[in-house]
C-alpha cells in the first residue's frame, strides 16, 4: 500500500526548544525533502512571522520536483466569516497547492478554550474546509486533540470529522495532539472512525450525495507526539488499520518530547511491513538526510539514533562480533546499505579478539596475529580511564606498535611545563621537549596561550624541521572528562583530541590523574598517526 509522508519539519519541527531556522535554512530543507520523495511539505503558518512569508514566496520562484508545498493555518474564528478572517486570508496569500487547517475535535477545547459553542465549532470546520475547496486547493483537515476528545465524547468528535468531510476535506488527519496516547487506544478508535465513515454515507443529512462523494475519495492520516516515547509504534498502529497519510518531522524535532520520527517510520513501514513510502535509492538517503537536516538546525546528531545513528549499528560484545564475522545478519535487524548507514566494530574493554581483528581489518591493518597482545593492552589501559571506542586514532596506534617491524618515527623522551602567574601580569605557559628523531636528540621549548598549547608548539618545533608534513595537521577540538568525580581535584581527567588533515579526521586519547601528561599522551598518538600511515602509502 503506498503511505503518503507529510513532513512539517519546518513548523512543527521548529517548536522545538532551541531550534530556529531561517528562511534560507527552510528552503535547503524542502528540496532535501523533495529529493528524498516526501509527498508534502508544511512550510509554516503565513502572517505568523516574515520568516515564513518569506519561505512561500520563494519557493514558488524554484518550485519543488514532486513534493506538494502545505501553508498551515486554522479554521475561521468563532462568530466572523471566512472573507474577512485574517488567518484565511493569510492562507489564500500563501498561494499553495495545499492548504492544511486545524479545527478543535475535543468538546474540552470548543468550550473552555475557544469559548465557543459546539455548533459553532462545526460550523468553523465546515466554512473553512468549503471555502479553500471552492477555491479548488487540495484541503488536509487536522483534527486536533483528536485522541483525547474521542474518550471524553466519542459522538461530538465523530461529528467534527464528519462536518470536515462533508465540506469536502482531502484528508483527514487524526492528531494525538498531546502524545499521551498507547498503540493499541489508536488502533481501536482508527478501526472505529473507517468504520464510521464508511456507515456514514447512510445517516440522515442535508446533502447525502455531496458526503458520499467526499467520503469516497477520503484518506485517513495520522499525527501523533512523542510524550510516551511511542509516536513511531502510535503511527504504525494507524496505519495498520487503515491510515494512508503519516505527518512527522525529520529527527522527530517538535515540542516538549518531539514530533513522530519520520526517519525510522519510513524505514519501519517500507523494510518491515512491505508498505511503499518512498523509492529504493531514496531509501538509501535516510542517513544522510538526518545528519544534514541535524547541521542545517545546528543540532547534533543522535549517534544512537534508530537506523540512522554512527552506533545503530555498532558492535561492541565480543561474543556478537564473533558472531558477525560468521553470519552478519545474526546481530543485525537489517543491512544497514539499505538505509546508507554501515557495520561498525567498537573495541573497548569489553571485546573479544574478533573485534580487533574486524576493526583492524577495516582500517587496512594486518593483526600479525597479536589479537590478543593488542587487546590485553585496551584492557589495561581501560581501567585507567582511557576509552577507545572514542578514539580510534589510538587504537591504530596499538595495533601499528605491535607490528614486529614497528619503528617509531620519533621519540618524546621527557618534557616540563610551567605555568606562571606573576603580579598583575597575565598568565603565561612555558614547554620544553626532549626529542629524538633517528640519530638526533632536540631540545626545545614555546610559549602558548595554555600549558597544552606550549607542548604541542614544541613538539611541532622538535619535529616540524624532520617531518614538514606536520604542519598540515591541525589539532580541531580538545575535550576533557574527569572519570572519578568523587574525588575531587584528585580525579583522573580523559584527554580526547580530534586532529585533521584536509578532510581527514583522527581521535586520540590519554588518561593520568596528571591533566599534562593525558594531553601529551593524546598529542603523542596524533602526532605519531599520521607519519606511519604517509610511511604506509609509501610502501604500497
Amino acid at each position: 500500500m503506498q503511505i503518503f509522508l507529510y513532513d512539517t519539519t519546518l513548523r512543527d519541527g521548529t517548536q522545538r526548544e532551541g531550534l530556529s531556522l531561517s528562511a534560507e535554512d527552510k528552503l535547503k530543507i524542502a528540496y532535501l525533502l523533495d529529493e528524498l520523495g516526501v509527498h508534502y511539505i508544511e512550510g509554516g503558518w503565513p502572517g505568523s512571522n516574515p520568516k515564513d512569508a518569506e519561505f512561500f514566496q520563494r519557493i514558488r520562484e524554484t518550485p519543488l520536483r514532486q513534493a506538494k508545498v502545505a501553508a498551515f493555518g486554522s479554521t475561521r474564528h468563532a462568530g466572523g466569516s471566512c472573507e474577512h478572517d485574517a488567518n484565511i486570508r493569510a492562507l489564500v496569500d500563501a498561494q499553495t497547492p495545499v492548504v492544511t487547517l486545524v479545527g478543535k475535535s475535543s468538546v474540552l477545547h470548543v468550550e473552555r478554550v475557544l469559548e465557543t459553542t459546539l455548533d459553532e465549532n462545526l460550523a468553523m470546520i465546515a466554512d473553512s474546509v468549503a471555502y479553500f475547496k471552492a477555491m479548488g486547493k487540495e484541503v488536509v483537515y487536522d483534527a486536533e486533540h483528536f485522541f483525547d476528545g474521542y474518550k471524553l465524547d466519542p459522538a461530538y468528535t465523530l461529528r467534527t470529522l464528519e462536518a470536515a468531510a462533508g465540506a469536502g476535506a482531502d484528508v483527514l488527519v487524526l492528531c494525538d495532539t498531546n502524545g499521551g496516547s498507547l498503540p493499541n487506544e489508536v488502533a481501536e478508535i482508527v478501526r472505529a472512525v473507517r468504520q464510521f465513515l464508511i456507515a456514514d454515507c447512510r445517516l440522515q443529512i442535508a446533502e447525502p450525495g455531496n458526503l458520499q462523494s467526499a467520503i469516497c475519495n477520503l484518506q485517513l492520516g495520522i499525527h501523533t507526539h512523542n510524550d510516551g516515547a511511542l509516536a513511531v509504534a502510535n503511527a504504525m498502529a494507524a496505519v495498520q488499520e487503515g491510515a494512508t497519510q503519516v505527518q512527522g518531522t525529520i529527527n522527530g524535532y517538535g515540542e516538549r518530547c518531539g514530533n513522530m520520527d519520520l526517519i525510522p517510520l519510513i524505514a519501519n513501514l517500507q523494510l518491515k511491513l512491505g508498505h511503499q513510502c518512498v523509492s529504493a535509492a531514496q531509501l538509501a538517503r535516510l542517513s544522510e538526510l538526518a545528519h544534514v537536516v541535524a547541521a542545517v538546525a545546528n543540532l547534533n546528531p543522535d549517534t544512537h539514533a534508530p537506523y540512522v545513528g554512527r552506533s545503530a549499528f555498532a558492535h561492541k560484545g565480543g561474543i556478537h562480533v564473533a558472531a558477525i564475522a560468521k553470519v552478519e545478519h545474526s546481530y543485525q535487524h537489517i543491512d544497514p546499505a539499505l538505509v546508507g548507514n554501515q557495520k561498525r566494530v567498537v573495541v573497548s574493554e569489553l571485546s573479544g579478539r574478533g573485534n580487533v581483528k574486524m576493526r583492524a581489518d577495516e582500517l587496512g591493518l594486518d593483526v600479525y596475529g597479536n589479537e590478543r597482545a593488542v587487546l590485553q593492552q585496551i584492557k589495561e589501559r581501560e581501567s585507567k580511564g582511557f576509552q577507545f571506542e572514542a578514539a580510534e586514532g589510538s587504537f591504530e596506534m596499538l595495533v601499528r606498535r605491535s607490528a614486529e617491524d614497528y619503528q617509531p618515527p620519533f621519540e618524546l623522551l621527557d618534557f616540563t611545563v610551567t605555568v606562571e602567574k606573576r603580579g598583575d601580569r597575565e598568565i603565561t605557559s612555558l614547554a620544553t621537549v626532549k626529542v629524538r628523531v633517528g640519530d638526533d636528540l632536540m631540545h626545545t621549548a614555546a610559549e602558548g596561550d595554555g600549558p597544552v598549547h606550549a607542548l604541542d608548539a614544541a613538539i611541532r618545533k622538535a619535529l616540524l624541521p624532520h617531518y614538514p608534513e606536520l604542519a598540515e595537521v591541525r589539532l580541531v577540538d580538545y575535550k576533557v572528562r574527569i572519570i572519578d568525580e568523587h574525588r575531587g581535584t584528585a580525579a583522573t581527567p580523559r584527554v580526547l583530541i580530534e586532529s585533521a588533515r584536509g578532510d581527514e579526521r583522527w581521535s586520540t586519547i590519554g588518561a593520568s590523574p596528571n591533566i599534562i601528561e593525558a594531553s601529551y599522551q593524546a598529542l603523542w598518538d596524533s602526532l605519531e598517526l599520521p607519519l606511519l600511515r604517509a610511511q604506509q602509502v609509501v610502501t604500497q
